[in-house]
């Protein structure tokens, strides 16, 4: 069915894949497309099931849902992620961030975000509430050894594509950048194309840390 996004669930708790799979399933325009227990599994699921997203968990046994979204994003076909968390105890998600998830979603979070998640990231925009935004801005903070390696790369931006990397790790989207800077849309997705290129990025959010790491 055309329009249709394709979900690939990750987790080893059977219960959390049944409720995510009837969840997602009564939007017409997402269908879960299959399941894998653990970050081993991941791989061959996703070249079964070619999924558009993978939600994943984090805390899995044998391969953990950060190291298998570092595997799977270094595929050049690799789709989206969404990492699954509870964050209070998950400082690690950091990690899948920088590998290049496209955002992540609380477990408790309500089934029409969740499903507005999976929509965003599958169109290339990452799941990055304010408060989340916030929230990873405070494990970022601090003393930060690659604080000067950000600030070089980010020196390496033009005037209008730095302000494009400051307004994205505020958590704007494209029509909102567009209306602050005065530009189109199809201008923003040209400026945030070059930002990709210019400083070997994948999607938005790791746009957002770089920003943060040279604060």
């Amino acid at each position: 069915m055309a329009g249709v996004t394709k979900v690939l669930l990750v987790d080893d708790d059977a219960l959390v894949r049944a409720g995510l799979t009837m969840m997602l399933d009564a939007f017409d325009d997402i269908d879960v497309v299959g399941a894998a227990t653990d970050g081993t599994e991941v791989a061959a699921a996703v070249n079964t099931h070619r999924p558009d997203v993978v939600l994943m968990d984090i805390r899995m046994p044998g391969l953990d849902g950060l190291s298998a979204t570092e595997s799977l994003r270094r595929r050049p076909d690799a789709p989206q992620v969404i990492v699954l968390t509870t964050f209070d105890t998950d400082e690690h998600v950091l990690r899948a961030l920088r590998a290049g998830a496209g955002g992540f979603l609380l477990k408790h979070t309500p089934p029409r975000e969740i499903a507005d998640a999976v929509r965003r990231v599958a169109a290339g925009e990452p799941m990055m509430s304010p408060e989340v935004l916030r929230k990873m801005i405070g494990m970022v903070s601090g003393a930060d050894p690659g604080r000067d390696r950000a600030r070089a790369a980010l020196a390496r931006l033009s005037p209008g594509e730095t302000d494009v990397a400051r307004l994205i790790a505020e958590g704007r989207t494209n029509q909102e950048i567009a209306t602050e800077l005065l530009m189109s849309t199809a201008t923003v997705k040209a400026y945030v194309s070059r930002i990709f290129t210019k400083l070997t990025l994948t999607n938005r959010v790791q746009i957002a840390l770089l920003v943060h790491d040279a604060r």
